[in-house]
């Protein structure tokens, strides 16, 4: 059998299953796609489930029970894809098949450039379709099988309006002269998520760790391996454990010789492998302490503020003109190294971005 009933569509879960799904379909098909995975309830992340929609039919597809997903993979090499908020689900597909597709369509991109406001996939549903769709799945764990009805229905909604939404999106940004605009936006993402690095050499260097000194970075370091340590041996999430928050705070207090106080409910095995951590930590020489990370240092002077400043009202008001959210021109931080000709400042605009800011 290739593929499980939900009751609300197919659940493909074999190869057979998968190959039939896909044959037949030519080069260049344009389809929708999602993922779900299982990060809000395991340790290290696994894709779980993928939505696929081709015309009206709308599937899915269970990478947990399929132990070669390489039609899919295939397929994909010269699909058209739309999705919705699409960084997540092209880095999952960059995960599981090394590969994005040429070209990915993101829902969300279009809407903003057309000046919608509330961009959510439900809220574009909403003003799209005039239908409003539950969100009881939302947080779902969906490494469980078998999903619940309420679970299918969630995921396959998730690309079922994408791909005539796609068209609506589409036919308003010919008609604002904007689809240029989009597509560029598009294969921007798309290269973004192809170049990033995900092998953090540091880890432990969250956001916010700037704030702290030398051996406050120290204790930050001892206390997100111990976190990691703990998260991997109960599977689940290092949120669970402690939220980054909490290292920050502990970390803080830790480095001025603050009374901390952990949270009464950790177990007092959990309880004991803290306060070792921290014993081995406190006997570390100050000279292995991490180094802070220098930012770039900007000259504030008043020629700089001017040119930021100048820059700032021509992107307000191109952005009032187009009605849309003035950060889509240019974010703050990225017209203050236009403003100061940072090296390689130039690159972080794309072209119609730089139409609009007259450069």
């Amino acid at each position: 059998m290739g593929f499980m009933d939900t009751g609300l569509g197919k659940m493909i879960d074999s190869l057979e299953g998968l190959t039939a799904l896909l044959d037949g379909l030519p080069s260049g098909t344009v389809c929708a796609i999602d993922t779900e995975a299982d990060s809000l309830h395991r340790y290290k992340e696994s894709l779980c489930l993928i939505q696929f929609a081709v015309g009206e039919n709308s599937v899915l597809i269970d990478p947990l029970a399929l132990e070669n997903m390489a039609p899919l993979g295939e397929f994909l090499k010269t699909a058209i894809v739309w999705m919705h908020g699409a960084d997540y689900d092209m880095t999952m597909l960059r995960r599981e098949f090394d590969a994005i597709p040429p070209l990915v369509y993101d829902t969300q991109i279009g809407a903003r450039l057309l000046g919608v406001r509330k961009f959510g996939l439900a809220n574009l549903v909403e003003h799209y379709f005039g239908v409003v769709l539950s969100k009881t799945s939302q947080k779902a764990d969906w490494g469980k099988r078998p999903l619940s009805a309420k679970m299918a229905e969630y995921a396959l909604n998730d690309v079922h309006y994408l791909l005539p939404m796609g068209e609506m999106i589409i036919a308003e940004l010919r008609e604002k002269g904007r689809y240029d605009w989009f597509v560029e936006s598009c294969d921007a993402a798309r290269q973004k998520v192809l170049e990033r690095d995900e092998s953090k050499e540091e880890p432990w260097r969250i956001q916010g760790s700037g704030r702290l000194d030398r051996k406050g970075l120290h204790y930050l370091c001892s206390l997100w391996n111990w976190r990691d340590g703990e998260a991997e041996s109960w599977d689940r999430p290092s949120f669970m454990v402690a939220t980054n928050r909490d290292l920050l705070k502990w970390s803080g207090d830790l480095a001025t010789g603050n009374r901390v106080q952990f949270p009464p409910h950790f177990r007092s095995d959990r309880r004991r492998r803290l306060e070792k951590a921290l014993s081995e930590a406190e006997k570390a020489s100050p000279s292995t302490y991490p180094t802070k990370v220098k930012g770039l240092r900007r000259r504030r002077d008043s020629d700089f503020e001017h040119r930021v400043n100048e820059m700032l009202t021509v992107r307000d008001k191109k952005a009032a003109e187009l009605d849309i959210e003035s950060s889509l021109i240019a974010s703050r931080a990225v017209i203050e190294s236009l403003a100061i000709e940072d090296e390689g400042s130039e690159g972080l605009l794309l072209r119609w971005q730089r139409e609009c800011l007259g450069l």
